[in-house]
């Protein structure tokens, strides 16, 4: 990679910056080195937050709260709906540069962008829809019923492979719920993070411009920048009731304990082990597409990847060696071009991690197809692109049990579905599972027994709508985002109950008649 060419996507990083809103200060002689992982190049240094401006910023998170709190929740919804316009207007700008930090595929980048339109378009509805249930009461003359208040300030903290969209799940959801968001972004991807924040900021102008006052207070949303010091002040604040947190699951058990002992809120996003069963009917043509995107998307470094994949005996000789010549033939290279399907890896201890895997595998005598390092435009030292690797096993040993976040599909051979079923749960993760079939009977079977939270017939693991609500079982942590009802965690509950009669009559019948 030329120096030319690395100036150039440090150039273009900084004009895009500049045209979302983000101030040049705070990008220009920060100590947080941002990198892209096209070259490995420093795009710019950013100005990191002190332990002291985040107490003070979460503090300030807190009075913003208590005032939002107040406006009506349809009019939260406004705010929301105007933060959507402003990254309508700005899809092509934003995506790109989730591009050049996060290494995406344009494509997967404008589609991020779009992940975040879609959540305020489905929160600014929700604003009116905050609904609780009326309840019939045992005594006469009483109305039970349960309502919706606004809990407080919401601690997010985001990882680098949905450096925007994850934040965006969380932030429409707890905005229209009448919450303040105190935002801890990857260290990976700051840039990004810098820019949407700048957005909501035009979107609470907007607003504020309309309203004819600060009817969205200043800190209503806040942008920690730093390393994990600041997420565990996040985690450990009294101020902070819920914390929304994704990452590997070795994170969640630090931040849950943590949680827990002060008695918080926790929405946990960590790991997943995904898997896909094909079965002897399988549309095989459907099947190697979606497994294709499932398991080599995003570089192998979505949560919903596929990395497991039991095929049954029957068409394993079928599919397998179509699925080989996918892999050595698909296109890796710079995101930036259009005919990319495979970008970098976002750093080293990415790919060596990806190496350790292959080498663990090889001794269990598994056949490892691809995995090694691509030359792309002289391959400088600081970017790795590999050619997704598929490890055909013999049995579902350690290594294939424990997540590695790369492009590794291990393949296993099934012959009784009962087995097949076995095999797919029998991992400490369960984020999203797919089975490939047109058996209505294995695939309702499938839907009953397996333990993940996303478990789809006839597409791959990934790529999940923010109508359904997000999120899976066991070490994949249990927290649930975006859609369904997903808005109900932002939000305490209180049930009430009104008498409008004369009498006081107790429930259960109980008597307590005083003189």
């Amino acid at each position: 990679m030329t120096t030319a060419i690395a100036s150039s996507i440090c150039d273009e990083a900084r004009d895009l910056l500049a045209q979302l809103g983000v101030r040049e200060s705070a990008y220009s002689s920060g100590e947080l080195v941002a990198r892209t992982p096209i070259t490995g190049e420093e795009l710019a240094r950013v100005r990191t937050t002190s332990p002291q401006e985040a107490a003070d910023a979460l503090a300030a998170a807190h009075k913003a709260f208590e005032a939002w709190r107040s406006v009506p929740a349809p009019k939260r919804g406004e705010l929301v709906r105007l933060l959507g316009e402003e990254l309508r207007a700005n899809v092509d700008a934003l995506g790109r540069l989730v591009t050049l930090e996060a290494g995406k595929i344009l494509s997967e980048g404008h589609g991020e962008v779009q992940e975040m339109i879609d959540i305020c378009t489905f929160a600014a509805g929700l604003s009116r829809q905050l609904a609780g249930l009326t309840l019939p009461s045992e005594r006469a003359n009483h109305r039970m019923m349960e309502t919706w208040h606004p809990l407080g300030v919401v601690g997010i903290i985001s990882a680098f492979n949905f450096p925007v969209a994850v934040w965006s799940w969380n932030a429409a959801l707890a905005l229209v719920c009448g919450n303040a968001i105190v935002w801890k972004p990857s260290e990976k991807t700051p840039l990004t993070a810098l820019a949407a924040h700048a957005l909501f900021e035009r979107a609470r102008q907007r607003f504020n411009d309309a309203a004819g006052s600060e009817l969205a207070p200043a800190n209503l949303s806040t942008l920690l920048i730093g390393d994990s010091g600041l997420g565990e002040l996040l985690v450990d604040s009294p101020l902070v009731p819920l914390v929304s947190a994704t990452g590997s699951t070795a994170m969640g058990r630090a931040v849950a304990p943590r949680l827990a002992k002060r008695f918080a809120r926790a929405i946990l996003e960590l790991g997943g082990n995904n898997a896909a069963i094909v079965c002897p009917s399988a549309d095989l043509d459907l099947t190697l597409r979606g497994i294709a995107f499932a398991a080599m998307g995003t570089a192998g470094q979505r949560c919903t990847t596929l990395r497991r994949l039991i095929v049954h005996e029957s068409v394993y000789d079928k599919l397998i060696p179509r699925l080989k010549q996918v892999y050595s033939s698909v296109s890796i290279g710079d995101p930036r071009e259009p005919g990319t399907l495979v970008g970098p890896l976002i750093d080293g201890p990415a790919f060596d991690a990806m190496q350790k895997a292959l080498r663990s595998a090889q001794t269990e005598s598994a056949t490892v197809t691809g995995g090694e390092r691509i030359d792309v435009n002289g391959n400088p030292s600081e970017a790795f692109y590999v050619r997704p690797a598929i490890v055909e096993i013999s049995r579902q040993s350690e290594i294939v049990k424990h997540e590695t976040f790369a492009p590794i599909l291990y393949v296993l051979k099934y012959g009784d579905f009962d087995d097949a079923l076995a095999v797919h749960n029998d991992v400490p993760q369960g984020l999203s599972s797919s089975i490939f079939t047109l058996n209505v009977r294995e695939a309702e079977r499938f839907l009953a027994t397996s333990d993940c939270g996303i478990a789809n017939v006839n597409i791959g693991t990934s790529g999940a709508e923010i109508g359904g609500a997000f999120g899976g079982e066991k070490e994949t942590g249990g927290g649930r985002e975006s859609g369904s009802d997903a808005w109900k965690q932002y939000m305490r509950r209180a049930t009430n109950t009104i008498n409008y009669g004369t009498d006081l009559p107790l429930a259960q019948g109980v008597s307590f008649d005083i003189p």
